[in-house]
């Protein structure tokens, strides 16, 4: 998993432009959660349900106010599923490049924040992604 500027899949790989940052301001950028996920051969040709929310430095989801007015949680979810390619050897793993468009945050400054990624419910601690917002500068 990676936060960059921005990112897309073509051709079954990964386009990362402003990739690696851990360091934002706040409110954000846009921003997208870059991730190449390694797909086991008997897993191929299922789907699984993926969520990717934000949690604050007590682990706890953080909420934003959305265009309706409503508090939410930062989440997103899905479902993802990947095929074999012809002629792939058998055991062999899967790769599934995705990006996923983050628009941007009223986050408060000077914090930590983790994007955590979770597969059918399960999550493991390399699936987690942390970066932290800047102080205010001047106050």
């Amino acid at each position: 998993m990676m936060l960059c500027d921005h990112a897309q899949v073509a051709g079954g790989k990964l386009f990362i432009s402003g990739g690696g940052w851990s360091v934002t301001s706040t409110p954000t950028q846009a921003m997208t959660i870059a991730l190449l996920l390694q797909v086991p051969w008997g897993e191929a040709n299922r789907r699984f349900k993926f969520s990717l929310q934000l949690l604050d430095s007590d682990g706890a989801l953080v909420s934003q106010t959305g265009p309706a007015g409503v508090l939410a949680p930062v989440v997103a979810e899905g479902e993802l599923e990947v095929g074999r390619p012809p002629g792939l050897v058998e055991g062999s793993m899967l790769d599934l490049p995705f990006a996923l468009n983050i628009p941007p945050l009223l986050l408060q400054p000077d914090h930590r924040y983790v994007w955590e990624l979770r597969l059918n419910e399960n999550v493991e601690d390399d699936w987690r992604l942390a970066f932290q917002t800047r102080g205010l500068r001047g106050v």
